[in-house]
């Protein structure tokens, strides 16, 4: 196996949170330092007129990527992992920091048939 791929949807969030590029940026850079990752820059965010936001942070371990939808008080996370990490400690930040009222992970090893 070469990694973990967890992908995150999180559900009834209020929608200023969704537009909040700051409070976004720091859940990117907090959840690769709780779970052990090695951040290679700042995250990258970007915030479309209208709402929603898009960002992503580089890991050396490879990447957390995330969309939001505030219109449906959605967000789409993306976290894949090769290192020695703890994705389960990033899904907590966002958990900590959106309050979902519901959520759904999707845990996938990559990489499962290289010997």
């Amino acid at each position: 196996m070469i990694g973990i791929h967890v992908l995150l949807d999180l559900y009834g969030i209020d929608p200023p949170k969704l537009n909040d590029c700051g409070l976004l940026a720091d859940c990117l850079s907090e959840s690769a330092l709780r779970c052990g990752l090695t951040p290679l820059s700042a995250p990258q965010l970007h915030a479309f007129d209208g709402g929603g936001v898009t960002g992503v942070i580089l890991l050396s371990e490879s990447h957390i990527a995330l969309h939001t939808y505030p219109e449906h008080g959605f967000i789409a996370i993306d976290l894949f992992s090769c290192g020695p990490g703890d994705p389960e400690a990033a899904v907590k930040v966002f958990r900590e920091r959106l309050n979902p009222a519901h959520e759904v992970v999707t845990r996938t090893s990559r990489g499962t048939e290289i010997g």
